[in-house]
């Protein structure tokens, strides 16, 4: 089975760990992912990325020239895509830019100009309901009709493109996973001691922004009304939000109770990670509906759920978006933004080291199951090998 994979999001190396796994599945396998030339990720302020060509038995990366260098839905391909299609003869074509990408129907195109008879598949993220004015609606209407079969990030997604009137096979999975030979079960004490952390500190850790959206002044209220426990909060990671959150700490006489990481590189976050009791992902959505469009966000994932579980790092999490069916049975779930009922698990775990056990081989059992690398590569070759039969 041969599959082309376009996407700006694999210009990053580790991104392609999932795809590598495809490869080397089965014998037949054969993977090659499109990436554009040059692309300037975060936007037009942040330095061009040149990508090279790479090639590993079954397995390769090629640069192709490429309009628009900072917009995945306008992103698409310049004429060198067209030998590249004729002389590899895809099955399956993944284009992972969402459902109103130019890119996509551009290959759908010229799936269909060259008479290839490839599966057209695209990938999405997007979980928030919306319309859309011509000509998007055009493009995206084109797109819809002609696809095979959809990969989505997260239920929501899921239901916003039932609406949309897709009526095909869609597969519900992650567009990355865990790498467990970097996130796995590591005692930290010498950075604990490093950090100021006692052998009694509960550690409440987060990682990622510190924005409104992340729920962090929810998890600082519940905390405030633990003191008669020993917790520390660590907060890896930056964003607007930190000036607020250390004057709230101030205000409630915690400030000593906080642990200030600056973001670190990727592969020290395990480090970190490993170094806490919890892990927290308090999202609360933002979103409303307006005229066309949807203004604000939800979680459409949380990544470092995963992470924190392959690590064997208990979870909890909001039931914002994505979060409930990420966490499923291996974790804790609250009402988002809810302050009493986030306090209720935190005490929960503080006070019940076998809880805080069960969930954590929980959570590593699941991650290992069902977010490694490997394992989102076995759902997709079955998914792809579906819609070929």
């Amino acid at each position: 089975m041969k599959v082309l994979v376009a996407s700006h999001t694999y210009i990053v190396d580790l991104n392609r760990d999932k795809f590598r796994a495809l490869a080397r599945l089965r014998p037949d396998n054969e993977v090659t992912v499109v990436v554009p030339r040059r692309w300037k990720p975060g936007g037009v302020q942040k330095e061009t990325v040149k990508t090279t060509y790479l090639e590993e038995d079954s397995f390769r990366v090629v640069p192709v020239s490429n309009f628009s260098q900072n917009n995945q839905g306008l992103l698409s391909f310049g004429a060198d895509i067209i030998p590249l299609l004729r002389d590899f003869r895809p099955d399956v074509i993944q284009v992972e830019q969402g459902a109103k990408s130019v890119g996509y129907a551009e290959l759908i195109t010229l799936n269909r100009l060259l008479g290839l008879k490839a599966k057209n598949v695209f990938f999405t993220w997007w979980n928030l309901p919306y319309e859309l004015k011509w000509p998007v609606s055009l493009i995206e209407g084109y797109n819809l009709d002609r696809s095979d079969g959809i990969v989505v990030g997260n239920r929501d997604g899921a239901d916003i493109l039932r609406d949309r009137g897709y009526r095909g096979p869609i597969k519900i999975t992650p567009q990355l996973g865990v790498d467990e030979s970097l996130f796995a079960p590591q005692p930290q004490p010498e950075l604990r001691q490093q950090l100021g952390i006692a052998e009694t500190d509960f550690v409440v850790g987060f990682v990622g922004r510190f924005v409104e959206e992340k729920g962090l002044l929810t998890l600082g209220n519940a905390l405030a009304g633990l003191r008669d426990l020993p917790w520390k909060w660590m907060l890896l990671g930056r964003g607007p939000l930190e000036a607020q959150l250390k004057q709230w700490a101030a205000e409630n006489e915690v400030s000593d109770r906080l642990i200030w990481v600056e973001s670190v590189p990727h592969d020290a976050v395990p480090n970190y990670i490993n170094a806490m009791q919890v892990l927290l992902l308090p999202s609360e959505t933002t979103y409303q509906f307006k005229t066309l469009t949807a203004v604000g966000w939800k979680e459409q994932f949380g990544h470092v759920l995963i992470e924190a579980m392959a690590c064997g790092v208990p979870v909890v999490g909001s039931d914002s978006g994505e979060i409930p069916h990420v966490i499923g049975e291996a974790g804790l779930v609250f009402p988002e933004g809810n302050v009493e009922e986030l306090r209720s698990r935190l005490r929960q775990l503080m006070e019940s080291p076998e809880l805080a056990a069960d969930l954590s081989k929980k959570g590593y059992d699941r991650a290992m199951k069902q977010y490694t690398n490997a394992a989102l590569a076995r759902e997709l070759d079955g998914f792809y090998r579906q819609l070929l039969d």
